[in-house]
Order: structure tokens, then C-alpha cells, then sequence
């Protein structure tokens, strides 16, 4: 059988429509699967495949006490060339998509579906687990195959932001909209987005962890005009939130994410494809009520209306400054921002993008609550933020190369320029501004020498916002988070691993560190950061020079594996240690599990 494998395929809907079309599926032709589901399966359930890497792991360790673990490498190797051409041609048509209604068509279920899974190549069989396991590929002999991960990180976040803003072609999207104007899709699907989050999980929150108000969770109010933020202290129980929620309060989830893993994975899985930190807020307003007043945000906004309906209107910004802001407005009075571009009541299953800069408000109506998603992405990403950390260190590194900018000022510069001189255009100022633009041409000279280094400081910042990845039990299996080195009764340590010359690695995520030059050469990386926004101290460790070569290999022949010993270290020794080092802080997978050592 050839199972298509994905980082995210352990989070397909386990219902039993599922699990029937995947059963009828498997005598036919390696076509992508159709979901039935409203979410993609990489944010679906994980049962199946947990159980799969349970069984293997335990059957490893029996083989490796027979010595009788099969190992075809070259098998692999044929398989691994096959699926990076089948990962090519899926991204060479990605521009070929035909183009999408704005509206979708509650008829057309398949325009809203994307491919579920990318191929994986036929895995190596390993002996004597159970044949009857239908999850899992067997050969002759009734040996199970393992599947490695082979999917890019990158692509997986394509994959969700297109399932996201479906049936609007991504590339279109990009062109017409993205960072110019608002979009409404209409879908008439209610459940399309239900699986992110519903009243039900937030109470099933509030009762369960230890929810903070200011922190967690804000109360508030938008009434004749004035907001307000109702917030009591400490510990917000069900009781007290849904008692302000019954008095027309609006209730705001801030990192959501740290308590929803849905809205976890749906964000950690995009912000691989934007490159950029991917956050969210969730948003219950009672009937007939209103909870903020109108204002701009500094993000790019998708609002996912999960339950109810919301009337929201969407205003241009008020002058050019506006546009594109980088950082939120004040609160505005209604008198000041004119008439609203878009009017338009959301339903569930519906979304509304605005970018940065566009005043928003929104209404519950008709009696009926409203329960939302804001999905919000490139806060200060922009050409200004990388300009300025490269300015300055254009100007410095021109200090130190150029002694005409380490001359003194002409004594008589102050009579000539500033405030009281500001209207003044005489032949020495005019000599003197000669001087200046002159001096700037050696800045500008520098800048392209410190372009890489601005652009490896801007994604130090991306790693330490970043969220953590989600990982499958296939990943864990094959990384540091799986259950290896297991302490068990008297003392004795059980499923202990190392990596060998001939183990093949790869990185966690495309974009899962950062080698950066400073004082010295730096490894930032985002494996372990907090599910709060900057909830944690930046990551990184040390390397030596001599290392660098071995980072430049894992991520350039990145989404494909490689062996230790291929590394560009010196010796079999600095290789193994430089592995076991990613291995141990979770940046680097290994194509199969490790094998055991034997038990002391």
C-alpha cells in the first residue's frame, strides 16, 4: 500500500466517513486524497498514527536484540529522488491553479479542498510487527515499512493558509489584496472553521487552566461611545466571565494558542510559510453588543467567524501616514472616521481580511452571539524595520573604514544650520550640505556588506517570537521528543539511542534556526520558545567557525536528509558531536529511529 505521509497527517479527522474513503482508497492510483472534513488533515486527529509509532517503537527494540533489523538504503535512496521530483512538480503547479469566485459556492465542496498530503517515498521494511496492522505498507516476508518524513515545512504552511482563504486562489490574493485592500468570502458552510475553537472549549478552559485576567483573558465594553476594560483580578473563573458575558461584556482570549492546540498548529504550520511570527486572538461578544471601539491594528487581519454573526464596517485609512502603519491607532470617536468601504455581516464559516492601517468595528445583530478568530501576521516585518538595523550599521561600519567621517564639524556649521537658520540658502550652507551628501555616498557604499548581516538580525527576531513546532508521533519518533532513554523501576535506564556515522538528519523545520555572526558565530533557534508571545528568553548557543560549513549543508539541503558522516567537519568524532548537540536541543530529525544500544 502507498501511504502518503505528511508532518501533519496524524491530525486527520478520525470520524468513520474517513476512515471508509481512506479504506476504499487504498487499492486505487497514488492520487492525493480528498478530505471530507472542513479542517485539513493537518489539523485533524492523531490517533492512529500515535499508536503506529507506539508499535514501532517497541518493535525496535526487539529487533535490535535479534540483530535482524533489514536496512535497504538504496531502496530508500530511489524512493526519497522520486518523492523530491513529486515535491517539485506540486510546486511548479502551484502557479497553474485555476482561478477562484470570490464567493464560494456552497454546491462545489471540492473547490475549498486542498491536497491532503505530500507523497512519501516507500520506506525500508523492518521485521516482525503485526501484519494485520492496516495503517502501516508490508512486504513478502510480512515486515511493516516505516515511512520517513519527507514533507517541507514551507509547503505545509501553503497548504493551511490556501485551505484558510479558500476558494480564493492564493496567487491572486497576493497580487489583488495582500497589504491593499479588504476581502469578504461568503461560504455558507457553518463548520468550516469549527474545529479551531467553540464556546464549549473555551468554558472547557476557563474550568480546566489556570486563565489569568490582563494576561490570558480581557473583559470588555464599547457603550455610547466609551471603552472600557472590565478586568477583576486573578484567576478568571467560569462563573464571574460568563456573569459580564450575561451583562453584555465581550470576552477577548489573548495567546490563545497557549491553552487551543488547534489554533497552535493552524499558526505555528503558517508562520513556516509567511516567515514571519503567526499570532491570534479570539473574540465572544454577546447579542446585540459591541466590545471595542473603532481603531486600526499594526497587523495584517483574517477574522475566522467560527459561530453567530457579526456586522462588521471596514474604513480606508484617513490620510497617507496611515497607511501601513506600524503601530495601532488611538481609539477613534465615530465622528471621525466618515463612511465605511465595506459593510458586511459575517457568518460562521465566513472570513474578512483587512490589512494594516484599515479602521474596523463590529456589531453582534439579530439577537445572535458571535464567536471569531483573528489570525494576524507581519507586525513590524517590514522594509522600514530591516532599514533600520541596516542604516546604523551601514554608518558604522563607513566610520571605521573612512577617516573623512571621523573629521571634525566646521566650526561654523551651527551658524548655518537648524531652526533659526532652517529658511536660509546661502553659499556656505550650500557648501557644507555638499559635504554631507558626499560623506552619505560612503554610507551607501557600505550597505550592500551589511545586508546579509541586517536580514540575519531581523530573522533573530522571527525566532524569538516564533512558536514552537507542533509534532506528530511520526517526528517524535525520530527526534529527541520521542521516548528514548526511559528510566524505569531499580534505577535502569531503558531505550537508550546514539546517533552513528551513517545516520541520516535533516532539520525540524525549514526555517527552525538561524546562523547568525556577532561576537561570535550563533545558532538562534525556536524549537522550545514560549506559547506566549516573547514568553521567553531568545534561544541560541556557540558554535566554532568550523561548524558553520555543517549548518550551511542542513539547511541548504533542506526538506532532504543527509548523512553525519557527509558533514564538513574534520574529524568522525566532531561530526557525531556536533549532531548529538542539534539532537539534544530538538533542531535536527532523523529519517528513522535510532537503533537501541544494548541494555548494560
Amino acid at each position: 500500500m502507498d501511504t502518503p505521509v505528511s508532518a501533519f497527517s496524524m491530525y486527520k479527522a478520525n470520524t468513520t466517513a474517513n476512515k471508509e474513503k481512506k479504506h476504499k482508497k487504498r487499492n486505487k492510483s497514488n492520487k492525493q486524497p480528498v478530505s471530507p472534513n472542513p479542517l485539513p488533515p493537518q489539523l485533524s486527529n492523531e490517533k492512529k498514527q500515535r499508536q503506529l509509532a507506539q508499535k514501532l517503537k517497541k518493535k525496535d527494540k526487539k529487533l535490535k536484540e535479534s540483530k535482524n533489523i533489514s536496512k535497504k538504503k538504496q531502496h530508500k535512496k530511489k524512493k526519497s529522488k522520486h518523492s523530491k521530483g513529486d515535491a517539485k512538480e506540486k510546486r511548479a503547479s502551484k502557479s497553474q491553479q485555476p482561478k477562484q469566485p470570490l464567493v464560494a459556492d456552497s454546491d462545489e465542496e471540492e473547490v475549498e479542498e486542498i491536497p491532503i498530503l505530500v507523497p512519501a517515498p516507500n520506506p525500508r521494511p523492518v521485521n516482525g510487527l503485526d501484519p494485520a496492522e492496516d495503517e502501516c505498507s508490508h512486504s513478502e516476508e510480512g515486515d511493516i515499512e516505516f515511512t520517513p518524513v519527507e514533507t517541507d515545512s514551507t509547503d505545509e504552511g501553503f497548504k493551511v493558509f490556501k485551505w484558510m482563504i479558500a476558494p480564493y486562489d492564493v496567487d491572486d490574493f497576493i497580487k489583488n489584496c495582500w497589504e491593499k485592500k479588504p476581502m469578504h468570502i461568503a461560504r455558507g458552510k457553518p463548520n468550516y472553521y469549527k474545529e479551531i475553537i467553540t464556546t464549549p472549549i473555551i468554558d472547557n478552559m476557563l474550568r480546566t487552566e489556570n486563565i489569568q485576567y490582563g494576561k490570558n483573558i480581557d473583559i470588555t465594553s464599547y457603550v455610547d461611545g466609551q471603552r472600557q476594560t472590565l478586568n477583576p483580578e486573578g484567576r478568571a473563573h467560569p462563573h464571574v466571565v460568563w456573569n459580564h458575558y450575561m451583562t453584555g461584556c465581550s470576552v477577548r482570549l489573548l495567546n490563545p494558542q497557549t491553552y487551543i492546540p488547534k489554533i497552535h498548529l493552524l499558526n505555528a504550520t503558517m508562520q513556516e510559510y509567511f516567515n514571519s511570527f503567526v499570532g491570534a486572538n479570539v473574540y465572544l461578544t454577546p447579542p446585540d453588543s459591541q466590545g471595542f471601539a473603532p481603531h486600526y491594528d499594526d497587523i495584517e487581519a483574517f477574522i475566522l467567524q467560527t459561530e453567530g454573526k457579526k456586522r462588521w464596517r471596514v474604513y480606508k485609512p484617513l490620510n497617507e501616514e496611515e497607511v501601513l502603519p506600524r503601530v495601532s491607532s488611538k481609539n477613534y470617536d465615530q465622528n471621525e472616521i466618515g463612511k465605511p468601504i465595506l459593510e458586511v455581516t459575517l457568518e460562521a464559516g465566513d472570513l474578512l481580511y483587512f490589512p494594516r492601517g484599515y479602521i474596523h468595528q463590529a456589531v453582534t445583530i439579530d439577537g445572535e452571539h458571535s464567536l471569531h478568530v483573528t489570525i494576524s501576521m507581519y507586525q513590524k516585518h517590514s522594509w522600514a524595520d530591516l532599514f533600520e538595523k541596516l542604516i546604523p550599521a551601514a554608518v558604522q561600519m563607513a566610520i571605521s573604514e573612512n577617516v573623512d567621517l571621523r573629521k571634525g564639524l566646521p566650526f561654523d556649521i551651527y551658524d548655518h544650520f537648524g531652526l533659526v537658520h532652517s529658511d536660509s540658502n546661502t553659499p556656505r550652507k550650500q557648501e557644507i550640505n555638499k559635504v554631507i551628501m558626499s560623506l552619505f555616498d560612503k554610507v551607501k557604499k557600505s550597505l550592500p556588506a551589511i545586508v546579509d548581516n541586517a536580514v540575519d538580525q531581523m530573522h533573530k527576531n522571527y525566532q524569538e517570537t516564533a512558536l514552537p513546532p507542533v509534532l506528530n508521533d511520526l517526528e517524535k519518533a525520530v527526534t529527541v521528543f520521542g521516548d528514548t532513554d526511559v528510566m524505569i523501576e531499580n534505577g535502569k535506564v531503558i531505550n537508550r539511542v546514539e546517533i552513528t556515522p551513517d545516520t541520516r538528519i535533516r532539520l525540524l523545520r525549514k526555517n527552525i534556526l538561524r546562523m547568525v555572526s556577532e561576537d561570535q558565530i550563533r545558532l538562534y533557534y525556536h524549537v522550545e520558545n514560549s506559547l506566549e508571545y516573547r514568553g521567553s528568553e531568545v534561544l541560541y548557543f556557540d558554535i566554532e567557525e568550523e561548524c558553520a560549513p555543517a549548518v550551511e549543508t542542513l539547511i541548504t539541503t533542506y526538506p532532504e536528509y543527509v548523512s553525519v558522516e557527509s558533514l564538513d567537519l574534520p574529524t568522525i568524532e566532531e561530526k557525531l558531536a556536533f549532531a548529538e548537540t542539534l539532537w539534544t536541543r530538538g533542531i535536527i530529525m532523523t529519517e528513522y529511529p535510532l537503533d537501541n544500544l544494548e541494555d548494560d
